[in-house]
């Protein structure tokens, strides 16, 4: 069996690839043959199972925005593996992950999604679903059952070209009404596996390494203030620094309160 996976590296970004790049060999699907997708505007080494698309900085918040068709310029390359996953740059894995605990089957329409737990006491008329109606990515309050984080996606390769496919297509036809939706291109995950039942995998494999629960992930996403500085988040998102200061301890004692 052959897994295929994607990374985005962009900037800064790329200076998190070694570390997920040995930690997924080390961890994931130990016993299948993966290859790496790689998307940046960083010269980083090929080889044969390290494939390099040079990806222009789109900033924020295009690269994130057009995630699905960076992709997709790959598609006849990605379209040879049986599984594809995407994970976030800043991700790292901890410990073994095994086929049955992760691979999805019919039974989820071969795909495989993130839900943190956090939702899991919120009514789906909480979730940061987007709200307007103009938008391709538009859930109606009262509808939905899980909230999907987009950092950790993926399936049966078929199955998730499909995704990406409709994703991108909701995204070009709001472009075109000048609409980008609330979380982007989360948003438009949320919207296309509204009504699809899939694998949920729960915060043990994707935890914030800020996070205090689960005490014992399998994968966490990496501190990105911390690694790549509030200075250049801030910057790069188009804010302001005290602003995500001041959003990140907020951050920190909505967590602490919630685990108390």
């Amino acid at each position: 069996m052959k897994i295929g996976i994607l990374y985005v590296g962009i900037g800064k970004y790329i200076c998190m690839w070694e570390k997920f790049y040995e930690s997924c060999e080390k961890f994931f699907l130990t016993e299948y043959e993966k290859e790496y997708f790689v998307f940046t505007d960083y010269p980083i080494a090929e080889d044969s199972r390290i494939h390099v698309t040079y990806q222009k900085d789109l900033k924020w918040p295009g690269n994130v925005l057009f995630r699905y068709n960076m992709f997709l310029k790959r598609k006849q390359d990605l379209e040879r593996f049986d599984y594809l996953f995407f994970f976030n740059g800043n991700t790292e894995f901890l410990q073994t992950i095994y086929p049955e605990e992760f691979l999805p089957t019919e039974d989820d329409n071969f795909l495989t999604g993130l839900s943190w737990h956090i939702y899991s006491k919120k009514s789906p008329s909480d979730y940061p679903y987007e709200r307007r109606k103009e938008s391709k990515a538009y859930i109606a309050y009262g509808d939905g059952r899980y909230y999907l984080q987009a950092g950790l996606i993926g399936g049966q390769t078929e199955s998730y070209i499909e995704l990406l496919e409709q994703c991108e297509l909701m995204t070009q036809a709001d472009l075109k009404n000048s609409i980008i939706p609330v979380w982007h291109d989360e948003s438009y995950l949320n919207k296309y596996l509204l009504n699809r039942k899939i694998k949920i995998l729960d915060t043990k494999y994707g935890r914030p390494q800020e996070w205090n629960y689960p005490s014992t992930p399998k994968i966490i996403f990496r501190d990105k203030n911390e690694i790549l500085g509030l200075s250049y988040i801030s910057t790069l998102k188009g804010g302001n620094r005290w602003k995500m200061i001041r959003k990140g301890v907020r951050k920190f004692l909505k967590n602490l309160l919630h685990l108390s």
